[in-house]
């Protein structure tokens, strides 16, 4: 499952071949195991150049992932759980999560819209209200 192919979304899966593993050791406590241990996880994917990703999700997510990208790859970063496995799986969690967000479609573009006469009218009165409240406030005119 790890080294598997990703699923992002229905009409994208990155193959295994396409994603680059490096492992370090973790900074922070772990007690012993931390010096010896390579459990941080560093997963790389190149968008710009792979094959595997269609040419409408790549331009969008090169266009909205464009402070995180360099040279075109995408890497993400997992080194909060003591186990190699564990940080293995979460990199994956968010390299699919960060795809998955950047290749989403674009929300409909909003038609601008004019308030009806009704809302204009109780709007007014409202605020007619409001006023006439305030001037009873003041002081009794004599």
């Amino acid at each position: 499952m790890v080294d598997g192919d990703l699923p992002v979304r229905r009409a994208l899966v990155l193959p295994g071949r396409e994603l680059r593993w490096r492992f370090s050791r973790a900074s922070g406590p772990g007690g012993q195991g931390v010096n010896t241990t390579d459990s941080r996880v560093e997963l790389s994917f190149d968008l710009q150049r792979s094959p595997s990703v269609p040419e409408a999700l790549r331009e969008r997510a090169l266009r909205r992932l464009g402070g995180r990208l360099v040279d075109g790859v995408l890497t993400v970063v997992a080194a909060e759980q003591r186990s190699q496995l564990r940080n293995r799986e979460a990199a994956r969690e968010r390299l699919a999560a960060a795809l998955r967000e950047a290749t989403r479609a674009d929300p409909p573009t909003r038609r601008p819209t004019r308030p009806t006469a009704g809302s204009k009218r109780r709007r007014l009165d409202a605020k007619a209200r409001r006023g006439a409240v305030k001037r009873l406030r003041g002081r009794p005119e004599d």
